[in-house]
């Protein structure tokens, strides 16, 4: 198969985080024999063709060099607010389009693979109509969260979406929502995490590390209920230490709210560290919190147990895609500190046996999330959408 990426995060160097679990999907579908490219937006002027681990990626100019930086940063919704941002979100729209159109009129492409339904499944739905060739798109989770906000997006997200030869979500939560609001049957919705390096999740914790939390430190993240519910194991006479992993602008308040709770020696804030040291950060903890609340997936769980930490987080999201029901895992309530820490408490008290369940748990993890297996199952996705449009012609 002919296969075209589109995508607005791809990475630009090796060690760049932008869009890198696309381009392992990228190369594990290569790597099975199928021709491959990627187109994704210019950065500042900065466009052309480049070869990145053998496979061509394509750099789409869109406005003038000024006016491209709507991609790359992770702050494509408020940059477009304004209105040169709205502009240039347009631009790159239509760019995308046309090299879309462009690649199948050559031969280039069978298929069109857009990551995100918003801008990426937008430029494949018009290139679509002026001939291009069918695609797929997959929904990561803050474009889910727009069309829930926006009505007039939802009206164009339904058009995107039933247009579509397939469509795939990274974790039955987004697929759930993503349907009910779209107005499509589930059940054309394939569930489909994308892949993770396992590679570098090669030891297993040898514990004795207290607690550790990771993500981006914003509200919906509820790192405060962690600190919250360390508070209430020290009140019940089970002081834990607890290593906080990541940065963003709830930190200073939660650094407060720590002294304020008389943590302050007991707990550590990292800052944002390379996902290489992940596995060296967090692997000598005892358990993984995780308060985040409508997360899409929460693949930092699915490291923690990769890794043989048992995990808590709350009953919301995604994140039941990925933690056991029980032996390495623990559900609880959203925004319930107490039952976080009982959580932890129980966990604790289980081991070496939680600890056991959580490293066999990790095992499957890797297998699914490998990436020849995710290359594997969008493999299938493609020849099913390519299938259904064969029937249709």
């Amino acid at each position: 198969m002919r296969i075209l990426h589109v995508t607005h995060a791809y990475p630009r160097w090796d060690g760049d985080i932008a869009g890198a679990f696309i381009e392992r999907l990228a190369t594990g579908v290569a790597a099975r024999g199928h021709e491959l490219t990627v187109l994704a937006p210019s950065e500042e002027g900065r466009g052309g063709a480049e070869e990145r681990h053998g496979i061509a990626v394509k750099r789409v100019r869109y406005a003038p060099a000024r006016w491209e930086t709507l991609a790359y940063s992770g702050t494509m919704v408020e940059g477009a607010r304004s209105l040169r941002g709205m502009l240039s979100a347009g631009g790159m729209i239509g760019a995308l389009a046309w090299a879309i159109a462009r690649e199948g009129q050559r031969g280039g492409a069978e298929l069109v693979h857009a990551h995100w339904w918003i801008p990426g499944g937008i430029s494949a739905w018009l290139a679509s109509w002026a001939g291009g060739p069918p695609y797929v798109v997959t929904l990561h989770g803050t474009d889910v969260a727009l069309l829930e906000r926006f009505a007039p997006l939802r009206t164009l997200a339904r058009r995107v979406l039933r247009s579509a030869a397939g469509v795939t979500a990274v974790s039955s939560y987004l697929a759930e929502r993503a349907a009910r609001v779209a107005g499509i049957d589930p059940a054309r919705i394939t569930v489909q995490p994308m892949p993770v390096e396992v590679e570098r999740f090669n030891r297993l914790s040898s514990g004795g590390g207290g607690v550790a939390t990771v993500g981006r430190l914003t509200a919906q993240k509820r790192v405060d209920v962690v600190l919250d519910a360390v508070a209430w194991l020290e009140a019940q006479g089970r002081p834990l230490q607890l290593t906080v992993v990541g940065d963003g602008p709830e930190r200073a308040a939660l650094e407060a709210r720590a002294e304020e709770a008389g943590l302050g020696e007991r707990v550590r804030f990292t800052g944002a560290v390379p996902p290489e040291r992940i596995p060296e950060v967090i692997g000598d903890a005892d358990v993984f919190a995780f308060a985040a609340e409508r997360e899409g997936l929460g693949l930092a769980l699915g490291e923690a147990l990769m890794l043989g930490v048992p995990v808590v987080a709350a009953e919301s999201g995604g994140v039941a895609d990925l933690v056991p029901a029980q032996g390495g895992g623990r559900l609880v309530p959203p925004g319930d500190a107490a039952a976080l820490g009982a959580a932890i408490a129980e966990l604790l008290d289980a081991a070496p046996a939680s600890r056991q369940a959580a490293a066999s748990a990790g095992r499957e993890l890797m297998k699914r999330l490998g990436s020849d297996s995710a290359a594997a199952a969008f493999e299938a996705v493609y020849a099913a959408a390519l299938g259904r449009e064969a029937a249709r012609a």
